[in-house]
């Protein structure tokens, strides 16, 4: 589970120009929920996001995963929970695009201390749940938006993480494959993975059971979607 309790982020604290990204949060995401966060740009969301991922660190309240209090851990704490937990899913996909599919899937095993004889095959396995193992050894360059956000959904899984963030994971792809994406999220989601989405789109937004709106730092809305 995923609580958030009066959680604060504020940006140059203490200056002229401080910014309060998220302002008194509180959130709880039981496992296995499928969330939509939306909300105009500048509202939090993805503020929001990576305090969830462990990539920044509140300025007050609490953010626990699984009953750790994230706000005093180490760097290297930090880096073992994203790397145990959580994956992350961006909009501009953070591949390398010199390198190959598998390459770039098999890149968190490194950091995760995998065996180097399993490395492989666990990057393989990813690249088949995203439907692009025929694309293993393409080079990313050369691959198509779509494709390009398959390799990265592959990265996202490879360690096999609880919770899958996505920071507007379609909002550079058509129709067609934003469907396809969402309905991997949704297998995904049903096979027992937490999934939180930062969107623009209502269609996507769809998708999950419950909506989130941020304006200002704050949530102004939480319903169900029926």
């Amino acid at each position: 589970m995923i609580e958030l309790n009066k959680v604060t982020k504020k940006y140059k604290e203490g200056k002229q120009n401080e910014l309060t990204a998220l302002d008194t949060i509180d959130l709880k995401i039981e496992d296995g929920e499928m969330i939509a966060i939306i909300g105009r740009s500048g509202a939090g969301k993805s503020t929001l996001i990576h305090i969830i991922g462990c990539l920044d660190n509140v300025t007050s309240g609490v953010c626990s995963i699984d009953g750790t209090d994230t706000k005093n851990l180490s760097d290297a704490r930090l880096a073992k929970l994203r790397n145990e937990k959580i994956g992350i899913l961006l909009q501009d996909f953070g591949l390398i695009n010199e390198e190959t599919a598998i390459q770039n899937v098999m890149m968190p095993l490194f950091f995760s201390k995998t065996p180097l004889f399993k490395i492989k095959s666990k990057a393989k396995r990813a690249l088949e749940i995203s439907g692009i193992i025929d694309l293993q050894d393409q080079v990313v360059a050369t691959m198509s938006g779509g494709q390009k956000q398959r390799v990265a959904l592959a990265r996202a899984l490879v360690n096999k993480p609880s919770v899958l963030l996505c920071d507007e994971p379609t909002g550079a792809l058509d129709i067609e494959t934003t469907t396809g994406i969402m309905n991997q999220l949704d297998v995904l989601n049903k096979n027992g993975v937490t999934i939180i989405i930062v969107t623009h789109d209502m269609k996507v937004a769809a998708y999950c059971e419950r909506k989130i709106e941020l304006s200002d730092g704050k949530i102004i809305q939480n319903i169900e979607i029926t």
